[in-house]
C-alpha cells in the first residue's frame, strides 16, 4: 500500500522541526570554584649536584704527590737533589711517598729548623751498571740553605754570607746567561725540543760514544732511577739550571763530584731507548727548556 501524499508530507513537516530543536539545544553549564593559589603545583626542578672541589693550587715550595709520583722524579722536576727532599720531608724511606701526601720541594727558610736525615741509599742505584761507589758530597749532613751551598764551594765565604751577601755558588739571572756551554756529543739529532712531546733533544751516535759535561758544576745525580731515562746524570751548574744525560750505557761519575765544561760523564748508549742514542735536557728552576737556547751553533 503506498503512502498518500498528505502523510509523506505530515513525515517531512515532523522531521525539519526536531532538526531546529536540536540546533537551539544550549550546553549545560556547570559551576567550578576558582583556582587559588593554593591550588597550583609548580613542577619540581631537579637538584643540580654539587660542584666539584677544584683543586687548589699548591702552596709556594710544595707539591702534592699524584699516582705514579717517584721522589727521584718530583726533584728533577723541580730543579732539586733528590737527597735534599728526603731532608726536608724526613723521609725515612725515599720510596715510600704516598698519593695526596703533601712534599716540600724547596729550601727551609733561614733560621727555620731544618730537618737532617742520615745518608740514604739512592734510589734506583742498585741497577745502574758500572757506576763508581758513591761517596757523601762535602757537607751532606748540612742541611740545604744558599749559605751552606756558597760554603761548601768556598770556605771563605763564610763571613759574606753571615753580612748577608752570599758568593760561590749563588748566581743571578745575568751569571746564568754568562755560563759557557758546549754540545755534550757529537751525532746527528734525531729529536728536537717539543715542550708537550720531548723535553730535550735526541743525539743519535755509537755505542760507547763519549757524553761529555756540557758545563761547569756538580753531580747531582748518577743512577737508573727515574723511568723512561736509563742510566741517567744530572750535574747541576747554577742555582737555577741544570743539564741531564739520559739513556748512557756507562756511568763514568759519581754524585757530588765537580766536572768541569767538556769532561768525559758518561758512555753512549741505549738504556730505556730503542736505539743508541744521547736524550739531553737543560732545564731551569726545574723547567725544561729549549737546549738550543744555550748550546753554540754547529
Amino acid at each position: 500500500m503506498k503512502p498518500t501524499p498528505r502523510l509523506a508530507l505530515l513525515t517531512l513537516s515532523l522531521g525539519i522541526l526536531s532538526a531546529c530543536t536540536t540546533e537551539n539545544r544550549v550546553a549545560p553549564v556547570i559551576d567550578r570554584p576558582a583556582p587559588t593559589a593554593s591550588s597550583f603545583r609548580p613542577r619540581p626542578q631537579p637538584v643540580p649536584a654539587p660542584a666539584a672541589e677544584e683543586n687548589k693550587p699548591d702552596a709556594r715550595g710544595t707539591y702534592t704527590v699524584h699516582r705514579g709520583d717517584t721522589l727521584l722524579r718530583i726533584a728533577l722536576d723541580h730543579g732539586q737533589n733528590y737527597r735534599d727532599l728526603v731532608a726536608w720531608n724526613n723521609l725515612a724511606d725515599p720510596d715510600d711517598i704516598k698519593v695526596g701526601q703533601v712534599l716540600k720541594v724547596a729550601p727551609p727558610e733561614r733560621g727555620g729548623n731544618a730537618v737532617v736525615t742520615s745518608p740514604i741509599a739512592m734510589p734506583g742505584a742498585e741497577r745502574a751498571p758500572a757506576v763508581p761507589k758513591k761517596t757523601e758530597p762535602n757537607g751532606a749532613k748540612k742541611p740545604y740553605s744558599e749559605s751552606n751551598l756558597a760554603k761548601e764551594d768556598n770556605p771563605k765565604a763564610e763571613k759574606v754570607v753571615a753580612a748577608g751577601v752570599t758568593t760561590g755558588s749563588t748566581v743571578t739571572a745575568s751569571d746564568d746567561e754568562k755560563l759557557s756551554w758546549m754540545w755534550p756529543s757529537d751525532g746527528k739529532i734525531i729529536a728536537t725540543f717539543d715542550e708537550g712531546k720531548n723535553k730535550g733533544i735526541d743525539i743519535a751516535g755509537k755505542m760507547g760514544q763519549q757524553v761529555m759535561a756540557a758545563g761547569s758544576g756538580k753531580v747531582m745525580y748518577a743512577g737508573s732511577g727515574i723511568r723512561g731515562y736509563g742510566n741517567l746524570v744530572i750535574v747541576k751548574h747554577s742555582n737555577s739550571l741544570l743539564s741531564a744525560y739520559a739513556h748512557n750505557r756507562t756511568i763514568l761519575v759519581k754524585e757530588g763530584q765537580t766536572v768541569t765544561k767538556g769532561q768525559p760523564i758518561a758512555e753512549m748508549g741505549d738504556s730505556d731507548a730503542d736505539s743508541v742514542r744521547l736524550h739531553f735536557e737543560i732545564r731551569q728552576q726545574g723547567k725544561p727548556v729549549d737546549p738550543a737556547k744555550f748550546l753554540p751553533s754547529r
